[in-house]
């Protein structure tokens, strides 16, 4: 029992870093979507959705590094891991995201072909491909910050990052 109550903790608390990235890049994506619709005199309320898909990114991240092949480069310079794990990651968002749209094809439509047909004909590709390059870029500082803390450590990342801790008095 508690191995398993380790595990939960080491789950939850592993999805912070990539929920927290996620989430404040995909609400200031929304709200830029947001304002140039307003312009148009359209309004759209975009927090929930963008929140949602914050946590299932962070979700694709954290299953994704589980499989075996992520760290591939370890020793290497940090520019292999990172756009190893940037392609991985940008694939495995892909392939979470047609599922995600393609099971509610498969309830209004019935078989799998039929589904997939409809959606590769209904996909507003111009918003496809705006979405994809955004992950890229997002997948890709996100990676890249996070070897720079593998190798660098935490508290070493944190030191340079913010400066060094100052003592507490009391």
């Amino acid at each position: 029992m508690d191995k398993i109550l380790q595990k939960l903790k080491h789950e939850s608390l592993g999805v912070i870093p990539p929920a927290v990235f996620f989430f404040i890049s995909f609400q200031l994506l929304a709200l830029t979507r947001a304002l140039i619709l307003k312009e148009y005199g359209i309004q759209i309320s975009t927090f929930a959705a963008a929140t949602i898909a914050a946590l299932i990114v962070a979700k694709v991240v954290l299953v994704t590094d589980m499989l075996p092949f992520v760290n591939r480069f370890p020793h290497k310079p940090l520019i292999y891991n990172v756009l190893w794990k940037t392609a991985i990651y940008l694939i495995a968002a892909v392939i979470v995201r047609y599922a995600e749209h393609l099971i509610h094809f498969i309830r209004a439509y019935g078989g799998i072909a039929d589904a997939n047909s409809r959606l590769l004909d209904e996909v507003i590709w111009p918003h496809f491909w705006i979405v994809q390059i955004w992950l890229l870029v997002l997948f890709l500082m996100y990676c890249t910050l996070r070897e720079l803390i593998r190798v660098l450590g935490r508290e070493r990342f944190r030191t340079i990052f913010l400066g060094p801790a100052r003592p507490h008095n009391g």
